[in-house]
């Protein structure tokens, strides 16, 4: 989105994704769209066609372990692992099956064929209305283009190798493994039409510490090669033909943030205490095993939402009871003695095995999923149980069931997983006897039956995403109604307060790990709320925790009291940014005039 600024200055509002401030000239990179060719294949010729498709499929597997291999020298195995999804999309034997299957039946070449079924795969990826699936979207896509440049003889086609001087690249998009291969002294930093803050290139960008701002719309057709820029990867701005005054501004700001970010580094190993002592635990979402580096990294104090489904999806088969277990015992073993929380299943809705036969719903949110789904698949439930009891030998796991409406979703879960420990006992396999078992509180029915529900497990996890789509009745992925998901809203705050006062009177304790948790904005409020534990992505940690050494739990409660008595949204998110400002100034620049 542009909008005049100074005289003769326009100004792009986007996302910010990486940090950092640059000023070059514009390198414009074109979108290529070659048409995808088609002809008609003889039936003799067919078995060549299939074999077509797995060459260029072993061609591509062997160009991403190089720049994985490339990524870890470079920068390490965290950021390198980010590819781990891009070899995934190359040993998916349904795509692959559909692909031949195709090629058979319409006696077609194998790019026609390819192309057609990994469209298929994007369109359906694009629609889910959960952030990660659609972030893997860009992943798939640099699949794709590389099996289809292989397939059309453009192998490994990088558009970033021709930059003759330095400059801000400007593009539609940018791939992984663009991205991941940059030249620092050649790319100054980046500008895209799509993206958001937590995909893999925003991820590498941080990594590289180039400077970055994503979701800009059409900015790749506003601007042309050659124009003078300003990108702002702390606010998320890019400015066109920048004034003097706005660069002596930007570089204030710019000196500002590197005094922040000494700031946060200097946190990063103290704990969540406000300024009269209240202790806050901050801990962090995971999606694999190999994210725990960034958790170490960003000061949590744990895991407090893995997300254990990304081990099921994209792949041809039920991961085995083994193969759970190494991976949940790998991230608890490496950040004992911090508790890892595991969440069972949360498939469904839009997080269906590719494998799977499911019937079509109308509405699948409101359908087979999460819980309901693992209570009637229960030997995919039942291996996922067992192989969680038995990580729990390192002492510092928990788990949680997602998605729960009433008190016998939670007896019949907490059922099996007795009949599980009694397997377990019989076979002389270990476990933790003492594993502490949570809900997570998504729906208002859950909060509504709390007092019930906390009598039966050791803590609550409120998954704010769902219980703000549940109350408001909101699908925030609806560009005409996604106004409507105000996280401040006095329904959801009341909704808050009743389930940790639920959680308090019982003795046990309250986290929040949906997208509320990660809003250093929001984070005073919780406080004051009673919430006990924040659970966010990792790179969001450091900037809570700053803001909650800096705030008194008194102004904090002072703060929910107007907040639950205020019947105005946008009141309560006023109030409270204007709060996070007033106790840690330096955290914010949604201006850039210089400090005072």
């Amino acid at each position: 989105m542009a909008e005049s600024a100074r005289s003769g200055e326009k100004v792009f509002r986007g996302i910010p994704a990486s940090v950092g401030i640059c000023c070059g000239k514009v390198v414009v990179l074109g979108k290529r769209d070659e048409a995808i060719p088609r002809w008609a294949v003889p039936e003799t010729e067919l078995g060549q066609q299939v074999e077509r498709v797995e060459q260029a499929l072993i061609q591509t597997r062997q160009q991403v372990l190089e720049i994985q291999r490339q990524v870890t020298a470079a920068m390490g195995a965290a950021d390198a692992s980010i590819f781990e999804a891009h070899l995934l999309v190359l040993e998916d034997r349904v795509l692959i099956d559909e692909v031949s299957r195709l090629i058979q039946e319409q006696k077609v070449n194998a790019e026609f064929a390819f192309s057609t079924v990994a469209d298929r795969y994007l369109a359906t990826l694009s629609a889910v209305n959960d952030e990660y699936l659609r972030e893997r979207v860009a992943d798939m896509r640099d699949v794709i283009a590389r099996v289809l440049g292989n397939l059309m003889g453009r192998p490994d086609e990088n558009l970033l190798r021709g930059l003759a001087a330095p400059g801000v690249v400007i593009s539609h998009d940018l791939t992984p493994s663009s991205t991941a291969l940059l030249d620092k002294k050649m790319v100054l930093g980046f500008a895209t039409d799509v993206g958001s803050k937590t995909s893999h290139t925003a991820i590498l960008a941080r990594s590289l510490q180039i400077p970055a701002v994503v979701g800009l719309h059409d900015i790749s057709e506003e601007l042309v090669s050659g124009q003078s820029v300003l990108v702002d990867g702390f606010n998320g701005l890019v400015i066109l033909n920048p004034t003097d005054q706005t660069l002596f501004e930007h570089g204030q700001l710019a000196r500002r943030q590197v005094t922040l970010q000494e700031k946060l580094r200097a946190v990063q190993t103290e704990p969540a205490v406000t300024l009269d002592g209240t202790r806050l635990v901050l801990s962090a979402n995971v999606e694999q095993a190999a994210d725990t580096e960034a958790v170490l990294a960003c000061g949590a104090e744990g895991v407090g939402l893995f997300r254990t489904e990304y081990l099921f999806i994209h792949r041809d088969a039920l991961p085995s009871e083994e193969e759970q277990y190494l991976a949940y015992r790998q991230v608890a073993a490496a950040l004992k003695p911090h508790p890892v929380v595991i969440r069972t299943l949360d498939l469904g809705g839009d997080k269906f095995l590719s494998h799977l036969p499911v019937p079509k719903e109308m509405n699948p949110f409101l359908g087979w999923r999460a819980i309901r789904f693992c209570l009637q698949e229960l030997s995919v439930f039942r291996t996922q149980l067992r192989a969680i009891l038995r990580a729990s030998t390192e002492g510092n796991i928990k788990m949680m069931y997602p998605m729960i409406s009433g008190l016998e979703e939670l007896n019949q879960a907490n059922a099996l997983v007795q009949e599980c420990k009694a397997a377990l006992r019989a076979e002389n396999i270990p476990f933790d006897p003492a594993l502490e078992v949570g809900a997570m509180i998504e729906i208002p029915s859950a909060v509504m039956v709390a007092d019930s529900l906390a009598k039966r497990v050791k803590f609550f996890s409120l998954g704010t995403n769902d219980l703000i789509q549940y109350t408001l009745a909101v699908d925030r992925m609806n560009e005409r109604i996604a106004h409507l998901y105000e996280p401040t809203h006095p329904a959801i705050l009341q909704l808050i307060r009743l389930t940790v006062e639920a959680a308090h009177r019982n003795g046990i304790w309250a986290g929040v790990c949906g997208e509320v948790a990660g809003d250093p904005v929001l984070a005073p409020l919780l406080l004051g709320l009673g919430v006990d534990e924040l659970s966010a992505a990792p790179p969001l940690v450091p900037s809570i925790k700053f803001l909650v050494r800096r705030t008194k739990l008194s102004e904090a409660k002072e703060l929910a009291e107007f907040a639950l008595n205020c019947e105005s949204p946008a009141e309560i998110l006023a109030r409270s940014q204007a709060f996070a400002h007033r106790v840690a100034p330096g955290l914010f620049n949604d201006q850039t005039e210089p400090a005072s």
